[in-house]
């Protein structure tokens, strides 16, 4: 208990800025704030569904490196600019949390860039 290290996606922004993708602190896990961007390629879609299904690729990838998965989630946050984007993104986040069931707040917020449209933030336990 109590080793604590780092995740890197290799998202410029996390360089630039100065934070990790994720840290792991004993069993838990806490993802950063993560947007649409494919991060091997630095591009987004324009469509906000496109956007969160790539989020949750890249906080899944977090998750595996740390050893654990979206069945380890205890709470998301999701941030939209837009609140009305929230309800399209429904199916893609009930396919991935729904026998999970964390607890979760949405967020109307302004993002760093105006080509996101959506954030998703998480915090695992691992069991």
């Amino acid at each position: 208990m109590g080793d604590r290290r780092t995740i890197l996606s290799g998202s410029t922004f996390e360089e630039r800025i100065g934070y990790a993708r994720a840290v792991v602190d004993g069993d838990w896990v806490f993802v950063s704030g993560t947007t649409g961007f494919d991060y091997a390629t630095m591009t987004i879609a324009d469509d906000v569904v496109e956007q969160a299904e790539q989020c949750l690729a890249n906080v899944g990838a977090a998750l595996a490196e740390a050893g654990c998965g979206f069945a380890d989630v205890v709470r998301v946050r999701y941030l939209f600019p837009d609140p009305a984007d929230f309800e399209p993104c429904w199916p893609v986040l009930r396919r991935t949390f729904a026998d999970v069931r964390p607890a979760a707040t949405m967020m109307a917020v302004g993002l760093a860039d105006p080509r996101m449209r959506v954030e998703i933030e998480v915090t695992a336990r691992k069991r």
